[in-house]
C-alpha cells in the first residue's frame, strides 16, 4: 500500500485554493519547484492525476475534487488533534490562524503581534488579510481561529471583543482649498473629486450607503486597492479620500498631507475581534485573543 504524506495533502489543498502552484508556494513558504514535485509524488501515490496544469494555473480533476474534499477534513482533524495535545502542556504552543482586515494590518496589529510573539515564542500566527465579510465567514467556516474586522452584527455562533477605535478621516493635499477647515462633513467631501479604495469592501459599501441617504452620488473616477495607493493619488492632486485614522497615520503623516476628522456620527468606526464560540478556547487561541485586546 502506498503511503500518503499529510504534508503533501496540505500543499495540494493550498494549491487547489490558490489556483496556482506559484501562489501556493508563496503561501506555504516553499520553492515552487519543490511544491510541484510533492504534488507529483501525491498523484503518483494515488495513481491518477489530481490537477490540470495550464499557463493560467491549476484546476481539479474529478479525482482531485474527491481528494480535496476529504483532504480538507483530514487537515482540520489533524490541526484539531495538534491543538488538543499541545494544550496538555504548560507552554502556549501551536499555530493560530488569524484573518484581519486592511485597517488592522496597517494600523494596530503589528505591534500587538510582536508583543504576543515575544511573550509566547512557542506559538505561531498565520496571518491572512481579508475584507471584514470574508473575515467573519472564515471564522464561521473554522478557517480562522481569530478574526479582526469592522464592528458589525455577527451570527450567534461567534464571540466578539473590542479591538480598537479607528475613526474615519478625510485626507487632502496640503494646498487644498478645504485644508484650513477643522473638520469636514460627508456632503462637503462628495462635492470634491474623491479617490475610491478597495471597491466592494466594507468602507466602500459604507460610503455608498451614506451617499445614497444624502441623495448625492459617490462616484470616484479613480479606484485603487490599498491605503498607501490612495495616499499617493491624493498627494498627486487627483482628489481627496476618506480612510481610517490608522491608515492615515501610517501613510499620510507627512506635512504635504492634511488630515481632518469626518464630521459624521457614523465616522466613529470601531474594530472588533471575533472567534467561534468555544468553551474553552484552545490555549494558543485564547492567549492571542487576550493579547490582542491589549
Amino acid at each position: 500500500m502506498r503511503r500518503i504524506d499529510p504534508y503533501n495533502i496540505r500543499l495540494f489543498i493550498t494549491a487547489a485554493q490558490a489556483g496556482s502552484i506559484v501562489r501556493a508556494a508563496q503561501q506555504e513558504h516553499i520553492a515552487a519547484s519543490a511544491l510541484g514535485r510533492r504534488l507529483s509524488d501525491l498523484e503518483h501515490s494515488f495513481g491518477t492525476a489530481l490537477l490540470v496544469r495550464s499557463a493560467r494555473g491549476v484546476s481539479l480533476t474529478d479525482a482531485g475534487r474527491v481528494v480535496y474534499a476529504r483532504g480538507v477534513r483530514m487537515e482540520e482533524e489533524l490541526q484539531s488533534l495538534l491543538r488538543e495535545v499541545q494544550d496538555l502542556g504548560g507552554e502556549v504552543r501551536g499555530t493560530v490562524r488569524l484573518y484581519a482586515n486592511m485597517s488592522a494590518v496597517v494600523g494596530f496589529l503589528p505591534e500587538r503581534l510582536r508583543s504576543f510573539m515575544a511573550l509566547h515564542p512557542g506559538a505561531q500566527v498565520q496571518l491572512h488579510e481579508a475584507d471584514t465579510r470574508d473575515v467573519i465567514r472564515a471564522c464561521l467556516d473554522d478557517r480562522a481561529d481569530v478574526g479582526i474586522g469592522v464592528q458589525t452584527p455577527v451570527p450567534a455562533g461567534l464571540q466578539s471583543w473590542f479591538f480598537a477605535s479607528d475613526p474615519l478621516q478625510v485626507i487632502l493635499p496640503g494646498e487644498h482649498a478645504l485644508a484650513g477647515h477643522s473638520a469636514l462633513g460627508f456632503a462637503e467631501v462628495l462635492r470634491e473629486p474623491v479617490i475610491g479604495v478597495h471597491q466592494g469592501g466594507a468602507l466602500d459599501r459604507l460610503l455608498h450607503e451614506r451617499s445614497e441617504a444624502l441623495h448625492q452620488p459617490f462616484a470616484p473616477q479613480v479606484w485603487v486597492s490599498s491605503f498607501d495607493a490612495v495616499c499617493r493619488m491624493v498627494e498627486a492632486g487627483l482628489g481627496i479620500a476618506i480612510i481610517p485614522q490608522s491608515a492615515a497615520s501610517a501613510y499620510a503623516g507627512a506635512s504635504r498631507f492634511v488630515r481632518l476628522p469626518l464630521r459624521e456620527p457614523w465616522a466613529a468606526r470601531e474594530l472588533a475581534l471575533h472567534a467561534l464560540r468555544r468553551q474553552p478556547q484552545p490555549r494558543a487561541v485564547q492567549a492571542l485573543i487576550d493579547s490582542l485586546q491589549g
